[in-house]
């Protein structure tokens, strides 16, 4: 009987220790997933600043293109004088 409680205080430390270790590591991972976070949310800040920079090169080439079409007709011009 004696044997028996032994190997059940064992299982019990056992048990203990695994506990433990998994606290650890779920202390750690939400580290890494906070970090993770942070660093997504630079990463979300860097993709909206680039999609706005590119919204507005698209908004500006019907002036470009005007502005080249001009310039052309201009140059059209000088060379007929």
């Amino acid at each position: 009987m004696i044997s028996e409680f032994h190997q059940l205080s064992h299982k019990i430390e056992q048990l203990a220790e695994m506990a433990q270790a998994l606290r650890r590591e779920n202390a750690e991972l939400r580290q890494v997933n906070a970090a993770l976070g942070a660093e997504n949310a630079v990463y979300v800040a860097r993709m909206s600043e680039a999609q706005q920079r590119v919204q507005a090169l698209l908004e500006k080439i019907p002036e470009l293109v005007q502005a080249g079409l001009a310039q052309a007709e201009a140059g059209d011009e000088e060379q007929g004088q």
